[in-house]
């Protein structure tokens, strides 16, 4: 591999950081890049990236090292290249070596640790040398096994602190020792050796006795909860590689008058090239030729096609949904707006306040306090001449019991009952750092269309002229534009349909560019567009229509005018609609204590009238996919904790900025991958229930570790006072394992706001 060459101007660079266990570890790597020499570094726990600024000519090998000299990984970005799309698409899914390590060691853990639980725990399983072949099955857990612990330990204990890695290396390797001693030294070797099923409390010098089943069922426990966390944190960068998959894959590029299909990856600045109507436009570019509706709703949060025509600037990613047009490419690769998006998904994701997982805050204060108290123990037992082996015992009893392997169940469990609860209820949670989010929102961001709103033309309106049956206007019209592949003409199409059945088939149908559409129908010459479509034929909308008309474009809907016969006959309105549950979601959301925001790239009098229509007070119009995370910034710069709901790409860079992100699952793609929580349902009201069932399964959470620890700091006096039998030891690890369990599956009963029948 060729040596990356030094930066030649002062720049950003990300590196990818591996080895991480807990938020202590991203700041530990981040004071050490901040040390060097005009370096100024920030590392994301929840993203396993670092920031970092460095000065001209600075070579970025020399923050590798820094990292590895610190007991992580370091890997720099993978330069650009042609097949960045294509290994987005085919090798999203390579291996992750630290992932795949996990999973075997959770694997081999399971295998090997149930048999070993079930004889400690069952005296009718406990054959003359069982306590050998615990041995021969633990050995392995706790040593290979449990290794990313006892590594992670070791590099705390470097830098003088303490993880929940410590507390259970520590746990485990004192109870592991102590059977060592115990089968080589005690009697516990001896055939025939027994745990009898008994809880009495007695004083022994701890030689018979073996703790093989706790240090390997905690390691066994604590392995699957990390394996489920590394996994889901490993989506983090699936939204940057769905925002590549939007994108065409290939061209039909202009050469010599004939048309050539190339990789979108080849096409160059200055290239024409052909877009039919449904294909993507491969590039941002200028229109040359032709004329077409242009789909962009997922990119600007317009819910009108918009007309375009030569000279007319368009985006790459978006849909031609009209006529054939030809394109002059202006900006490709990284200078497009789409890669542009992708650059600030990428910012907003890497900003992100690094998490802090609860059990590591806590084991920072329990680990100092256990070794305290197991050294206490120690001295006194040697004070009060009892001798060194129930010093010992005592000692390493007070390691033991500290290391609850509950606190391994504390979060996988709320976690697994929580998010399948939520899966019945269309509600996805992404992992535990989401749920930290919930508890202090105050304020939720809503998207308007496809949140909000269903995110489709629909027919709302048909106002007929003095004299016309308003059943002959749609009939009429709705013909004509059923032969339109526009998306307006086929919103008035189905409402037509809808409203008065099947629909005549047009003759002689002709497209008008830029006006609309003209044919005939049932034998009349019909017209169907712009006002200025019938005002070239002399066709003049009443002054009550007209105002009509007005009125409705005030309201920032879409007005198109029908004529037939000379005359002028009507107008059709066409809008963007409420979901029918919006307005009860807004409500519920105001319920919980939230301020709901309306946030939009559409016009402002839509927005407005459509904030009115459920019930939002404040407003935020006409913004680009930009401009959205910058609002989301600004709010949380003035102390909120904002929560973002939307659907499209243009929200995907502000769902990965807000402290929580909502996506709804009848969006994108890329705005699913930027998001926290994904609703599948498309219901609004499911956002409600998210942060509902979020905070529940947080408060669950919490108990649990409270619960995780206190049963065994009730049982730390009884192992210091040389008590603790093998069977208490497993009993307080079973008992506080099972009450875990039990709080957890308390979360399958978390009722929805939406009714049964809605479902």
């Amino acid at each position: 591999m060729t040596a990356p060459a030094p930066l030649s101007a002062d720049a950003g660079i990300e590196l990818e950081i591996g080895g991480m266990t807990c938020a202590s570890c991203a700041n530990r790597i981040e004071r050490k890049l901040n040390k060097l020499d005009g370096v100024t570094a920030s590392v994301n726990y929840a993203t396993e990236k670092a920031k970092v600024t460095v000065p001209a000519d600075y070579d970025p090998a020399l923050l590798v090292a820094e990292v590895e000299k610190t007991g992580y990984t370091a890997a720099l970005p993978k330069p650009p290249s042609s097949t960045t799309a294509e290994s987005a698409d085919g090798e999203s899914e390579e291996a992750d070596p630290e992932l795949t390590s996990l999973r075997q060691r959770l694997i081999g853990s399971i295998v090997l640790t149930v048999p070993v639980i079930a004889m400690s725990m069952i005296p009718a399983l406990q054959f003359t040398y069982w306590q050998w072949a615990s041995l021969t099955l633990a050995a392995p857990v706790i040593v290979w096994a449990g290794w990313p612990f006892h590594k992670a330990a070791w590099t705390n204990l470097k830098h003088g602190t303490a993880t929940m890695d410590t507390l259970v290396s520590m746990g485990t390797s004192a109870a592991f020792l102590w059977s060592l001693y115990a089968l080589f030294l005690g009697h516990a070797g001896m055939p025939g050796m027994k745990h009898p099923f008994e809880f009495a409390l007695a004083r022994s010098d701890g030689a018979g006795n073996i703790y093989l089943e706790a240090a390997a069922g905690v390691t066994m426990f604590i392995l699957a909860g990390r394996y489920f966390e590394k996994r889901s944190k490993r989506q983090a960068g699936a939204a940057l590689r769905a925002l590549l998959d939007l994108g065409a894959k290939e061209v039909s590029v202009l050469r010599d008058g004939a048309e050539v299909k190339i990789p979108t990856s080849e096409l160059a600045a200055g290239d024409d090239f052909v877009v039919r109507p449904g294909e993507k436009i491969a590039t941002d570019g200028t229109v040359v030729s032709g004329t077409s509706a242009v789909d962009a709703s997922m990119l600007t949060g317009e819910s009108v096609p918009v007309e375009v025509g030569e000279g007319d600037p368009v985006t790459g990613a978006t849909v031609n949904a009209g006529g054939r047009l030809v394109v002059r490419a202006t900006r490709v690769g990284s200078d497009t707006q789409l890669a542009q998006m992708a650059k600030l998904v990428e910012d907003a994701q890497s900003g992100k306040a690094a998490v802090q997982r609860l059990a590591d805050r806590i084991s920072g204060v329990f680990v100092p306090i256990v070794i305290a108290i197991a050294l206490v123990a120690l001295a006194a037992w040697l004070i009060s001449g009892a001798g060194v082996s129930a010093a010992l015992t005592a000692a390493v009893a007070v390691l033991v019991i500290a290391c609850p392997c509950a606190l391994g169940l504390a979060t996988p469990t709320a976690l697994l009952v929580g998010t399948g609860r939520g899966a019945q209820l269309g509600i996805l949670i992404k992992g535990p750092e989401v749920l930290e989010s919930t508890r202090k929102v105050d304020t939720v961001v809503l998207d308007k269309t496809g949140t909000v709103t269903t995110g489709k033309m629909t027919l709302v309106e048909a106002i007929a002229e003095p004299g016309t049956d308003r059943a002959e206007l749609l009939r009429l019209a709705g013909a004509l534009e059923d032969a339109s592949e526009h998306p307006i003409a086929q919103a008035i199409a189905k409402g037509a349909v809808q409203e008065v059945g099947q629909l005549p088939t047009p003759e002689d149908f002709a497209n008008v560019a830029g006006k609309g559409v003209q044919g005939v129908v049932d034998g009349h010459a019909v017209l169907v567009g712009r006002e200025s479509l019938l005002a070239d034929w002399s066709q003049h909308l009443s002054p009550d229509v007209a105002a009509a008309k007005a009125a409705a474009e005030a309201e920032g809907k879409t007005v198109v005018a029908a004529g037939w016969d000379g005359q002028a006959r009507g107008i059709l309105v066409v809008a963007d609609t409420v979901k029918p549950t919006s307005a009860e979601a807004i409500q519920g959301l105001k319920g919980l204590g939230l301020t709901p925001v309306l946030l939009t790239g559409d016009n402002e009098a839509v927005a407005k009238r459509i904030a009115a229509e459920v019930g939002i007070d404040q407003v935020i119009a006409e913004v680009l996919p930009k401009d959205k995370v910058d609002v989301v910034a600004r709010l949380q710069g003035q102390g909120k904790v904002v929560a973002m709901v939307g659907d499209g790409v243009n929200d995907a860079p502000a769902l990965a900025q807000a402290d929580l992100g909502l996506a709804m699952g009848t969006g994108t793609d890329v705005a699913i991958e930027a998001s926290d929580i994904t609703l599948v349902r498309g219901d609004l009201r499911a956002a409600v229930d998210a942060i509902r069932l979020s905070r529940r399964t947080l408060g669950t959470i919490k108990a649990n570790l409270f619960w995780a620890f206190a049963y065994n700091v009730a049982a730390i006096p009884v192992a210091a006072l040389g008590m603790l039998n093998p069977m208490l030891a497993g009993a307080a690890m079973a008992f506080s394992s099972v009450f875990v369990v039990g709080n957890s599956l308390r979360l399958r009963g978390f009722r929805s706001i939406v009714p049964v029948r809605a479902r």
